[in-house]
């Protein structure tokens, strides 16, 4: 069904009810908090204000970011500062009336640089209790490890986190994708795996499908981040429609980044009308121009999105989760709800 004006449209992303599940914490370090935490933390910063850091915003590929997304992270010091950094996000969300999120931290890019683990961790899981408590958001956290190091070090990271398993939902695999196929990784996959771990990485955003076809058989994950190249092989189609594993697309992460040239190239539309089971997530969204209900208007405007296709995607946001399946359903049932009411207004 289509909206009678973009305005409806917008009004109808705006209120429906939806869960992001492609969140680096890091990458929601908006420009201001940057300097403020330089501030507390009388670190150094390569740039004279806000408007500067937003100017060198502007990447043509995935590397450039991540030089960028590093220089940013090592103003977080304290424990105040993750929790800082992780409530504002989830304030901003339930703005956008973002109910449940999963959200990736990368420790890594803090221990590397003399950060305690559990400073990271402390802060972003009592932000995330206070998100449930004052903001009524539910959430969950996906430790990932960066590609780019040694799966050894991957290790050393998973042992760092053993006190906190029953605070840490899942493992992912993020960072610099080519070169650095998922095999590289499979050892310590199958270790969370056994430690009862739920299973994420990214593939196929600049790396080719070759690197989806590992992460699904060597590190037997259970939902996908980004998998845009999926597309290019029509048995990697097949596969992924008839197991419904969630893909975590990031429409303006991916225009930033120069994956697409533009949002109205982007195969979300087609991924949805293949049967596929996307979701639409901010990636990061202090970097990449917007937070969920950014990409979901930016999208809907370039792709011509109607009514059901929202639908589809806030749904399979739900779907796609690993929340438990009672949730899932009380939360599909708070999105049918919420489209018989809008229809009512509307008349």
């Amino acid at each position: 069904m289509s909206f009678a004006s973009p305005q409806q449209r917008q009004a109808f992303i705006a209120g429906i009810p939806k869960a992001e599940l492609h969140l680096h914490i890091e990458g929601s370090l908006e420009p201001e908090m940057m300097f403020a935490l330089a501030q507390r933390n009388a670190v150094d910063i390569p740039f004279a204000s806000a408007d500067e850091v937003r100017k060198a915003y502007a990447f043509s590929n995935l590397q450039d970011f991540l030089d960028i997304y590093y220089q940013g992270m090592n103003v977080l010091r304290t424990e105040q500062d993750f929790y800082d950094l992780t409530m504002a996000y989830f304030k901003r969300i339930h703005a956008d009336n973002a109910i449940h999120a999963e959200i990736f931290f990368d420790p890594q890019g803090h221990t590397g640089r003399g950060i305690a683990f559990s400073t990271a961790i402390d802060g972003i899981l009592r932000a995330m209790d206070d998100a449930g408590s004052q903001l009524g958001i539910t959430s969950q956290l996906i430790m990932c490890f960066l590609r780019h190091l040694s799966e050894e070090e991957a290790f050393a990271t998973l042992e760092d986190a053993m006190p906190y398993l029953d605070r840490i939902a899942g493992v992912g695999l993020d960072s610099s994708e080519l070169g650095h196929p998922p095999s590289k990784f499979s050892k310590v996959f199958a270790k969370a795996k056994t430690l009862g771990l739920k299973t994420v990485a990214h593939a196929g955003e600049e790396g080719p499908p070759e690197y989806i076809w590992e992460a699904l058989d060597l590190l037997k994950i259970d939902r996908m981040d980004h998998g845009n190249r999926s597309l290019e092989d029509d048995g990697l189609i097949e596969r992924l429609r008839d197991n419904q594993m969630a893909l975590t697309v990031c429409p303006l992460s991916n225009l930033s980044l120069c994956v697409i040239d533009r949002l109205e190239d982007h195969p979300l539309k087609k991924m949805l009308d293949l049967g596929l089971c996307a979701t639409m997530n901010s990636d990061d969204p202090s970097y990449f121009g917007g937070y969920l209900n950014d990409n979901y208007e930016a999208t809907a405007t370039a792709l011509n999105l109607d009514k059901d296709h929202i639908v589809k995607l806030a749904k399979n946001s739900f779907r796609g989760s690993f929340l438990g399946e009672d949730a899932i359903e009380q939360s599909l049932q708070r999105i049918d709800d919420y489209v018989s009411e809008f229809d009512r207004k509307i008349g």
